[in-house]
């Protein structure tokens, strides 16, 4: 039982972990408190605890920016980018994790170069291209948009998901009499809830945060997500943080709440298990 002993090491391996914990922690810990503060208080002692905590940051921040509507650009933008993220990816892991050819492997290493290559060597084409189709400020562009970006990603995620899969699961469905399409959704689907967890949340969380596209394609539109809302609060002579943090903290809610709701899917995902 000697390794159940607590020694020196487990002391300070747990010294370690709480470091790490406070390091984590200290961003939130800033981000809520500059958010409860008014400028004065920020600008004489920016990360003291509140001495007024005062909550009409939020009130202004979701009343100047239209934070209400930003969040619902930011919602629909989201919950339809991953729909169909889910829905092409998962086919398409399927076909290539079952398919042993060289057109199968080709096509997957095609989507790996995906993820090596940053998308903005190709912004400016890309942009170039939403433009004459006409998609610029419209919720088709940027969803096309996130959906071709993070294809590859999500491809390999569920690619590497179904091959530790066992075929006989589709196999007996085939046996039936069943399709391939039928195997899949019937099957094969319900079985990838793990890593479904994970595609949503990694997706989400880049999509609903995401800055620079949403400026590049929405920008000057209705349709802004809540990033570049927020990024209004920013001026070149005069900055309230008191309301870009109280923005920060109302647009960090909703993908919060997402993954506490999906982590044990994340974890199981990456595991890449079928338990539970």
């Amino acid at each position: 039982m000697n390794h159940l002993r607590y020694g020196l090491r487990t002391f300070a391996l747990e010294i370690v972990m709480i470091v790490a914990g406070l390091a984590f922690l200290f961003p939130v810990y800033a981000l809520v408190v500059l958010s409860l503060k008014d400028s004065k208080q920020i600008a004489s002692s920016p990360l003291s605890p509140p001495t007024s905590p005062t909550l009409g940051n939020f009130s202004r921040a979701w009343s100047s920016a239209s934070l209400g509507s930003a969040l619902l650009n930011s919602t629909l933008i989201t919950i339809a980018s991953l729909v169909c993220l889910i829905a092409l990816g998962s086919f398409a892991a399927y076909f290539l994790a079952r398919c042993a050819s060289r057109l199968g492997y080709g096509l997957y290493v095609l989507f790996l170069l995906g993820i090596v290559l940053p998308f903005q060597l190709g912004m400016i084409p890309l942009f170039k291209l939403v433009d004459h189709l006409g998609l610029l400020g419209t919720y088709q562009g940027i969803i096309v948009f996130y959906t071709g970006i993070q294809l590859p990603f999500t491809v390999f995620l569920y690619t590497g998901f179904i091959r530790a899969l066992p075929r006989d699961y589709a196999n007996a469905a085939l046996i039936d009499g069943a399709s391939h399409l039928t195997a899949f959704t019937r099957v094969v689907f319900p079985l990838l809830r793990p890593i479904t967890g994970t595609v949503l949340i990694l997706n989400a969380v880049f999509i609903w945060n995401d800055f620079f596209t949403p400026l590049l394609y929405l920008g000057g539109s209705a349709k802004e997500t809540v990033p570049v809302r927020i990024f209004s609060f920013v001026g070149q002579y005069v900055s309230d943080y008191g309301l870009v943090f109280a923005g920060l903290v109302l647009a960090a809610l909703p993908i919060i709440v997402v993954f506490l709701v999906l982590q044990r899917y994340v974890i199981r995902g990456f595991a890449s298990g079928l338990k539970g």
